[in-house]
This record gives C-alpha cells, structure tokens and sequence, in this order.
C-alpha cells in the first residue's frame, strides 16, 4: 500500500503490467458490465453543458438511448454512471472501421469540439477509484477481458502507474504523480 496525500494505492498498481490492445479486445469495457462508465459528480454538469457537442459524434442508437433514459443514471446505490444501450454497450460509445469501439465523446475531444476527453473513469481504467471520507482508494480492477493489455503491458515493461500516467495527472495534478513515482521507484525506508 502506498499513501500519497489523501490517497491510498493498491501495490497492485506499481507492480503490475498494462497497456491497453484494443486490436486484441475491441474495446469490449464499453460493453461488458452491469453499468455504463461510472461519473464523478461534476462531470454531470459537463455531459449537460457539453451534450450538444458531442451528439454528432455518437450513434443513432447511442443517441436515442440517450434521448429515452437521459445523458446518465443514478443507479441503485445512488451512483451516476453513463447511459447504455439495451443494457449493454456505453449509449457514448461507437464502433470504428475496424470495428473497435472507441468513446464518442473522446472522439469529438480529439476533433476540438469538446474540451472534456471522456468520463476519468474510462481514461483511468483499470483503476478504480472507491471515495472515503478524507481520501480515496485506488485500487487494480482485476477484469478477464483485459488479459491481452496485461500479457501486451508485460512485453512491453509498462507498469499499470505508467500506463496511466495522464489521467493520473488529470485526476491528481502533477506534483501527486511525481510523489507516486518516487514513492514507486525509490521507496522512503521504513522508520521505527
């Protein structure tokens, strides 16, 4: 376990392998699950300012779903997580040429016509992120179909920490990441 300000992070995220194979995966996060990407409060207001944005980007059946249920849901524990399809597949989510699904709304990001990249529960998978009163918890998340980025991360020599390096940045700021890599890299030694 490694603690930085109010952050607790599993060894599982300094001593594992990841680098995301979406020619191995297709991008099946986007589908598989019970929910759609889990939303952070603020990022409701986003997906509402921004909507108009990013509905060119999406689906017309990402766009109805969205339509019929809304831009996200509150769930039964009282958490919001984006909208999906017939309960399967992100109502933001799109295939592309090859047919790999890729997020609408980092699509219309990468066009310019949002500032907001994705949900950072996308751009951080596999971390989870639980809230505690005072800190989170950072955890691995364990989840089959992502062998592929954990045998592609191990060929490569990326750790899940490196891997995610921006939307760690994005969520914490850079001096946090920079405490974590040395945390990482030079461990402080155990004081008695």
């Amino acid at each position: 376990m490694i603690i930085i300000q109010e952050t607790v992070i599993s060894d599982d995220i300094a001593d594992n392998f990841f680098v995301c194979n979406l020619e191995a995966c297709k991008g099946a996060c986007c589908v598989e699950g019970d929910l759609g990407a889990p939303l952070e409060e603020p990022e409701l207001k986003i997906l509402e300012q921004e909507y108009a944005n990013i509905k060119p980007f999406l689906t017309d059946a990402g766009r109805a779903a969205i339509e019929a249920q809304g831009l996200y849901i509150k769930d039964w524990e009282g958490d919001f997580s984006t909208t999906t399809i017939d309960d399967k597949e992100c109502a933001y989510a799109l295939y592309d040429e090859r047919g790999i699904l890729k997020c609408g709304i980092e699509q219309a990001y990468l066009a310019g016509a949002t500032t907001f990249k994705k949900p950072i529960s996308c751009h951080l998978y596999p971390i989870r992120i639980t809230k505690y009163d005072g800190f989170d918890a950072l955890n691995y998340d364990r989840w089959g179909i992502c062998n592929p980025a954990c045998a592609f991360g191990g060929t490569l020599g990326v750790k899940v920490y490196q891997f995610l390096k921006d939307p760690l940045i994005r969520k914490y700021g850079e001096g946090w990441y920079g405490e974590l890599v040395r945390e990482i890299e030079n461990p402080t030694p155990f004081k008695k």
